[in-house]
């Protein structure tokens, strides 16, 4: 790949030189350089070595500038108020650095791969079997895959997990209801639709519960089929296994609509690690780790009480021999540190979980399974809301359906694009209304950061104004609109031109690219690459308003503008890409 030194680096590979040069004594000084509205750059690190020295910072400002090397890349510099230093850029560095992003021969506009990659498990996308999947599984997936696509993006080696419910009370009854109504799921799982699926499960649970409910010899017919599953019985697994498979249509079908992949490797619910669970407990037992309490296996925090004031333990094994959830979160995590080899372990899970996971990760510290070398991090999310600023439900007050949300989000996104299309067909309208809809849903969500709870709101939410996706998109579509119409001139990068402040403003920014999805993936942040995006979209917008494109001055004014659409398209594109979000050609 081509390696391209960004802007800010040069400047501050320069500045250090200059400091080192007047300043020995702290040759490792940090200059502090960032990006200021009053020039292209702004260093504030000489006041705080002026402090240290106890010297004039302005003074010692400029000793500073006489040795800062101008002409290449830094084309001036000035002391500013105390002692800050503003920097301006030359017009030729920037176009320069931009041509060397657009020639990367991988495409990649000059992002690096990561220095060091590693391996990371990431644990997203958590929905439940024989269970339709509501609002509330939308977070996780959306974060998820994201994230997944920006490790991937910069080198780590990403290995997926979906952790489903797939365990318990429920499926004893299930399975034994099934058993005795055998025909109940008679179908090739491939000729029905994941709605069908789904309408199949639900209306088997109605009717297995309300047997379960009633019928006490078959409760406990049910209650016994539990342990055959936990046991492993061939035949009762043989039937769980139809659930699990019934259920994976119906995912796999909202997943598609999201227009994400999910894998068959990569899930792996409660029962992957149901051959370790007794193991676990016993590591733990032996190492003191672990404790019984009152018949149970707990593992006690001093800082985790109750109201009462008493320590709340952390219940690996329950009185009567059974399982609980920490059980198989911390056989997890042996067999992803000691079996997939990860350094890091990735939960994308709701923040209402934050304190069974920091209990699950420290326990985990005390037995060694995790260390310096091998970390536990929970990536935790808000709520979704509604437009009153409660949790979003519908107006009977229950959970809202994601399929629903999801069909309504491209159902107004749909309106939208018709309302705009002028050569589309039906058809396109259809594709388009997807890629706007589902965008819109992701973007909403992912330019939120993840621990902050956020308002559904449609109507802004495929709005063309604002901080939408769909602005992003039709900023893309609009500079595919303008090469389509640029005839024999091709985009060309000219550094000798000089550049107006709209075309320095978007140059600079869209240099800045490969730095913020650096930024994005070491923090897991998508909604800092979105942030990114959004400021993209508004300098084109305002490049396009204030610099004509083709009919600009000269011939080779016209390349340079169209070279500086397409970069800033391309940028666009791979950026939407990474939050998971498509950019039609079109819009």
């Amino acid at each position: 790949m081509t390696s391209v030194t960004s802007l800010t680096s040069a400047v501050h590979q320069r500045l250090a030189s200059a400091l080192s040069a007047a300043l020995p004594e702290n040759a490792d000084a940090d200059p502090l350089l960032r990006r200021s509205d009053r020039a292209d750059f702004q260093a504030n690190g000489i006041l705080a070595l002026a402090k240290k020295a106890k010297a004039n910072p302005r003074e010692l400002a400029t000793q500073v500038v006489e040795h800062v090397v101008t002409g290449d890349v830094i084309q001036s510099v000035e002391v500013s108020g105390p002692g800050f230093l503003n920097i301006m850029v030359t017009d030729r560095a920037i176009m320069e650095n931009l041509a060397a992003r657009a020639a990367d021969p991988e495409g990649r506009l000059g992002v690096p791969y990561a220095e060091r990659p590693g391996t990371t498990v990431i644990d997203y996308a958590q929905p439940n079997v024989a269970k339709e999947m509501h609002v509330g599984h939308l977070r996780s997936a959306v974060i998820g895959d994201s994230v997944v696509k920006l490790l991937e993006f910069t080198g780590e080696n990403v290995i997926r997990r979906h952790h489903i419910g797939d365990w318990g009370t429920q499926f004893g009854m299930l399975i034994q209801y099934l058993d005795e109504h055998p025909h109940e799921l008679d179908h090739k799982s491939a000729e029905v639709t994941g709605e069908e699926a789904m309408s199949n499960l639900d209306r088997l649970y109605k009717a297995a519960r309300k047997l379960f409910d009633s019928d006490e010899e078959f409760k406990t017919r049910a209650r016994r089929r539990v342990v055959d599953l936990q046991a492993g019985d061939p035949h009762t697994v043989a039937m769980w296994q139809k659930f699990v498979d019934e259920s994976k249509i119906y995912f796999y079908s909202v997943f598609d609509k999201l227009d994400m992949e999910i894998r068959d490797e990569d899930i792996v619910g409660e029962s992957g690690y149901n051959d370790m669970l007794a193991e676990t407990c016993r590591l733990l037992e032996e190492s003191g780790v672990a404790v019984r309490s009152e018949g149970a296996l707990c593992v006690f925090f001093d800082d985790v009480k109750g109201p009462d004031g008493k320590p709340v333990p952390l219940i690996v094994q329950k009185s009567d021999g059974g399982y609980g959830y920490a059980a198989t979160d911390l056989s997890a995590i042996r067999d992803r540190v000691f079996n997939l080899k990860a350094d890091t372990l990735l939960y994308v899970v709701d923040a209402r979980q934050s304190l069974h996971f920091k209990m699950v990760f420290e326990t985990a510290r005390r037995a060694g399974w995790l260390n310096d070398d091998v970390t536990a991090y929970q990536l935790a999310f808000g709520t979704v809301l509604g437009k009153d600023g409660k949790p979003f439900k519908t107006r009977e007050g229950e959970t809202v359906r994601l399929v629903d949300l999801l069909d309504e989000a491209i159902e107004r996104a749909s309106a939208v694009v018709r309302e705009k299309a002028q050569d589309l067909s039906e058809e396109e309208i259809a594709e388009r209304g997807a890629q706007v809809g589902i965008g819109a849903v992701k973007y909403a969500d992912l330019s939120t950061s993840a621990n902050r709870d956020y308002k559904f709101d449609l109507d802004q939410m495929v709005s063309l104004n604002g901080d939408t996706s769909v602005y992003l998109q039709y900023a893309y579509a609009r500079i595919q609109s303008i090469l389509r119409k640029a005839g024999e001139a091709r985009p060309a990068a000219h550094p000798d031109l000089a550049l107006t402040e709209a075309e320095r403003a978007l140059g600079l920014h869209v240099d800045a690219f490969a730095e913020t999805v650096r930024e994005a993936a070491a923090e897991y942040a998508p909604h800092k690459l979105a942030a990114y995006l959004y400021q993209l979209a508004t300098l084109y917008t305002s490049f396009y308003d204030k610099c004509p494109v083709l009919k600009a001055e000269t011939p080779e004014q016209v390349e340079n503008r169209l070279f500086l659409c397409d970069v800033t398209a391309r940028t666009l594109r791979q950026g939407m890409a990474l939050l998971g979000i498509r950019t039609p050609e079109r819009l």
